[in-house]
């Protein structure tokens, strides 16, 4: 059998690991995705990844970290590694020994005071004026300077400009 890709010779652990994938009905896409992190394992560790042990599971994860890799790209490697040895080799200790990486939560940013009184006063019309009002009016909370409460109006300031 041969991959659509390239000419040589697929593995028979790699055919197998997409006949899996295809009884799933996993896309094209992700069967690509998943054989490529599989091979990115098994480039790390220099042999087989079917004789991969725990220790390379840890030592596979800290490297994608020291790298800087970013949460996404490692939970993507995590998922086809869970895949392979859960389904495809049947290992399913292995598996528990991966690890997803959560992804620290942005906070939103918030206008200061000061920051919506120019964004009213830039606004062109009454109409802008109002629906800015009532967007950042619900639940301001002032960034540096004096604590104005939780619920900030800002009818005020729609008024004044």
């Amino acid at each position: 059998m041969t991959s659509a890709s390239s000419p040589r010779p697929v593995s028979a652990l790699r055919a197998r690991m997409i006949e899996d994938m295809t009884v799933r009905g996993f896309t094209e896409e992700t069967h690509s995705n998943y054989i490529c992190e599989v091979r990115a394992f098994a480039a790390f560790i220099r042999r087989p990844p079917d004789t991969a042990t725990a220790e390379d599971l840890r030592r596979f994860q800290l490297h994608q970290t020291q790298s800087g890799m970013q949460p996404p790209s490692i939970n993507s490697s995590v998922s086809a590694l869970r895949f392979f040895f859960t389904v495809t080799l049947d290992r399913p200790d292995l598996a528990r020994r991966l690890t997803v990486v959560r992804q620290p939560r942005r906070l939103p940013a918030v206008l200061s005071v000061e920051e919506i009184t120019l964004l009213l006063q830039a606004a062109p019309g009454p109409k802008y004026k109002a629906a800015f009002a009532t967007a950042y009016g619900a639940g301001l909370r002032v960034r540096g300077g004096r604590a104005q409460g939780r619920r900030y109006r800002l009818r005020a300031h729609a008024a004044s400009g």
